[in-house]
């Protein structure tokens, strides 16, 4: 893990879609997919390789990921990514198209006036 992993990270949390469980990793780049608008890619995956301590589900989650070099997840099965760090910028998206207009609560329908 070098001087860059330990300014921003992420954690996601997503719901595996083979045994059902719900499992969180740890990475430094999340991206858009280039499989298309419903994935987000995943890559360079951090492993905690300094403990003293073994953690199975860690261990059992860097044998999984050992030769993946992006894993692209739908986004229906993304519960959520937290960004960790004091540097971080937030998620910045080049081929986001939504188009999520927000009306404030105080707004009034014109059938209220």
């Amino acid at each position: 893990m070098g001087q860059a992993a330990e300014k921003t990270y992420f954690y996601i949390t997503y719901r595996e879609a083979r045994e059902g469980k719900v499992v969180t990793l740890k990475a430094q780049t999340v991206t858009d997919s280039s499989l298309g608008l419903s994935f987000v890619a995943i890559s360079n995956f951090i492993f905690d390789t300094n403990s003293r301590v073994v953690n199975p589900a860690e261990e059992d989650q860097k044998r999984r990921f050992e030769g993946v070099k992006t894993l692209h997840l739908s986004i229906y099965s993304i519960i959520s990514i937290e960004e960790i760090g004091a540097d971080h910028n937030g998620l910045n998206f080049k081929k986001d198209k939504s188009n999520l207009v927000i009306f404030s609560s105080e707004s009034q329908s014109p059938r209220d006036k």
